[in-house]
C-alpha cells in the first residue's frame, strides 16, 4: 500500500509539473522576463552604474555595454565584496561564497545569493518532481536517499559564509526530506574522502537505501568498497535501490561499470549545476538531453564555439541557437554574475522544449594539430569501445603526443584505467579511433593525410587515477578528472602512479 508521504509527493510532483508547463511552452517569453527582471533589480549597483544599466531595455544594447567576462575579469568586483562592501554585483551582500578551485584563477569565490540559492534548491525539487510525474513512481521516498558531497562546514571570508557548493546545499535539504537523508552530519563533515566513504558505508550499509546521488566517480568508489566488504552487489544489499541522481560529467563512459556493479537496471536523473547557478535536469527516461531551466535566475547567451577567441564573437539568444553546434554558454544571474562565460560548451539536442547535453569545457580540448576534438567525441568513441569489446573502463583522460619516437607520427594518447580489459587491445583502439575519425572531419583528415597515426592506448593500473587525484589534494568532493587536455600535463603526472603492463 502506498505510504501517505508517496500520494503526496505524486500529487505535488502533478501541480508543479503543470506549473512549470507554463514557461516550458512559452520559453522565449520566459527569458526576456528573466532579462528584464535581472537588469531592473541591478541598475542601482556598482556594477550597474558602470555599465549604464539604466540605458539598457534590449539584449542588442547589453551587448554592446557589458563585455564576455571570466572569473579573473570579474575578480574586482568580488574583491569589493569581499571587502564587505554593499551592492557591488547584486542588491545587498551575498549570502554565501561557493569556493571552487579554478585551472588558470586559483582560488574562486562565486556569489550566491538568497534569490540564487532559492533557484538552486527548487530546481534539485524540480528534477525528482519531474521524474515522479513522469514515471509515477514516488515509493522511494520512504526509503533512505543519500547525497556524496562535499562538507557542510562553512568558514567566512568579509563575513559571508563560505565553502563548497555541495557543502551550502547540504543545509537546505527540506524538512521533509530529513528523516530520510544519509550520511548523518557528523559523517558528512569529515574532509578526508576515504575516510569519509568508509564512515558512510557503516552508516548505510544497513539501512534501506533508495535513492543515491553523487558524482559518478566518487559513487563508484563507494559502490566498490560496499561490494568488496560484503561480497554482493548492490542491488542485492540494497534491494529497494530505485534512482540514481548524478551530474558533473558524463555518466555514459562509467555506465557499464555501474550496472556491473549495482546489478540491476536503475532509473537515474542527470543534472546540470554548478556553483554559478542550476542550469538543466533530465526531464525523461525516454530521451536523451536536459531541460534548459528558463525561469530560474539565469538569462542564457550562446556563442558559436568556433567563434569564442574572435574579437567579436555572435552572442546568441534562445531563438537563435541551432541542433548540433558546439556554444560556449555565457550566464547572467541573480547572483550577480552577468555575461559570465562559465567554460562549458553545450549542443541543443532539442528546441521544443530546449534541451542541451553538455559538451566539454572551452578549455579542454585537444587541438595541437588543428583537430579541436572535445569531451562529447571523446566520450562517445569510448562508449562505442566499451560496447564492441565488452571492456569495464573506470576512468580515462586523452592528451596529444606530439614529438614520439624518431620516425613516429604524432598521435592521441588515451590514458584508461581498466576494470576488465578488452581481449584485443588493438581492436579496441581501432573502434575508438574509427568513431573519432567518423564525429570529427579535422581528426580524419590529419589521420587519411597522415600527420596523425591512429591514436594508441595506456593502460594504467587499477586504481592509478585514484592515487593520482589523492595526491594533487583532489579526491572526492566535486572534484573531476579532466577529460582531455591539450598538453601532457595530467598524462605525465598519471605516469607516476604506474601503467598496466
Amino acid at each position: 500500500m502506498m505510504s501517505l508521504k508517496a500520494v503526496a509527493a505524486k500529487v505535488f510532483a502533478y501541480w508543479m509539473a503543470k506549473k512549470n508547463g507554463k514557461w516550458i511552452n512559452h520559453p522565449i517569453a520566459a527569458q526576456e522576463k528573466v532579462f528584464q527582471s535581472l537588469i531592473a533589480k541591478a541598475r542601482l549597483t556598482r556594477f550597474g552604474t558602470d555599465h549604464d544599466f539604466s540605458t539598457i531595455s534590449t539584449h542588442a544594447e547589453f551587448v554592446k555595454k557589458v563585455p564576455i567576462r571570466d572569473y579573473e575579469e570579474l575578480r574586482s568586483y568580488v574583491e569589493l565584496v569581499i571587502q564587505g562592501e554593499k551592492d557591488i554585483l547584486w542588491p545587498g551582500k551575498p549570502s554565501y561564497f561557493a569556493k571552487t578551485s579554478g585551472t588558470t584563477s586559483g582560488v574562486k569565490y562565486i556569489p550566491i545569493t538568497k534569490e540564487s540559492i532559492r533557484c538552486q534548491v527548487n530546481a534539485s525539487r524540480d528534477a525528482i518532481l519531474s521524474y515522479i510525474h513522469e514515471t509515477g513512481n514516488s515509493g522511494f521516498v520512504d526509503g533512505k536517499m543519500i547525497f556524496l558531497q562535499g562538507s557542510p562546514t562553512l568558514d567566512t571570508k568579509g563575513g559571508i559564509k563560505v565553502g563548497r557548493l555541495s557543502g551550502i546545499s547540504a543545509h537546505y535539504v527540506p524538512g521533509y526530506l530529513q528523516r530520510n537523508r544519509l550520511p548523518s552530519w557528523e559523517t558528512n563533515c569529515i574532509e578526508d574522502w576515504e575516510t569519509k566513504v568508509d564512515a558512510i558505508i557503516a552508516e548505510t550499509e544497513n539501512e534501506n537505501m533508495t535513492v543515491i546521488a553523487g558524482i559518478p566517480s566518487w559513487v563508484q568508489m563507494y559502490f566498490e568498497k560496499l561490494k568488496h566488504k560484503h561480497q554482493k552487489r548492490i542491488g542485492e544489499l540494497f534491494q529497494d535501490f530505485q534512482l540514481f541522481i548524478y551530474g558533473g560529467v558524463n555518466y555514459e563512459p562509467y555506465r557499464s561499470k555501474f550496472e556491473n556493479l549495482i546489478g540491476k537496471k536503475v532509473d537515474s536523473i542527470e543534472l546540470f549545476p554548478a556553483s554559478e547557478g542550476f542550469f538543466a535536469y533530465q526531464n525523461s527516461q525516454q530521451e536523451k538531453g536536459m531541460l534548459l531551466l528558463l525561469n530560474a535566475g539565469v538569462f542564457y547567451e550562446f556563442v558559436p564555439a568556433d567563434e569564442f577567441f574572435k574579437d567579436s564573437p555572435r552572442r546568441l539568444l534562445l531563438h537563435e541557437v541551432v541542433l548540433g553546434t558546439n556554444y560556449v554558454m555565457i550566464i547572467s544571474t541573480n547572483a550577480g554574475l552577468w555575461a559570465y562565460n562559465l567554460g562549458d560548451t553545450v549542443q541543443f539536442i532539442s528546441l521544443d522544449p530546449y534541451k542541451i547535453i553538455v559538451s566539454g569545457r572551452i578549455k579542454h580540448f585537444i587541438s595541437a594539430f588543428g583537430e579541436h576534438v572535445i569531451a562529447k567525441e571523446v566520450e562517445e568513441a569510448m562508449k562505442a569501445g566499451i560496447e564492441q569489446t565488452n571492456a569495464v573502463v573506470n576512468e580515462f583522460t586523452v592528451a596529444p603526443h606530439t614529438n614520439p619516437s624518431e620516425g613516429e607520427l604524432p598521435y592521441h594518447e588515451w590514458l584508461v584505467e581498466f576494470e576488465s580489459l578488452p581481449e584485443d587491445l588493438n581492436q579496441f583502439a581501432e573502434v575508438l579511433d574509427k568513431t573519432l575519425q567518423e564525429q570529427n572531419s579535422y581528426y580524419f583528415d590529419l589521420i587519411d593525410g597522415k600527420i596523425l597515426q591512429r591514436l594508441k592506448i595506456t593502460p594504467i593500473q587499477i586504481g592509478g587515477f585514484k592515487e593520482y587525484m589523492k595526491s594533487m589534494g583532489k579526491l572526492g568532493g566535486q572534484n573531476k578528472v579532466q577529460r582531455l587536455s591539450n598538453d601532457r600535463k595530467l598524462a605525465e603526472g598519471l605516469s607516476a602512479f604506474g601503467t598496466a603492463t
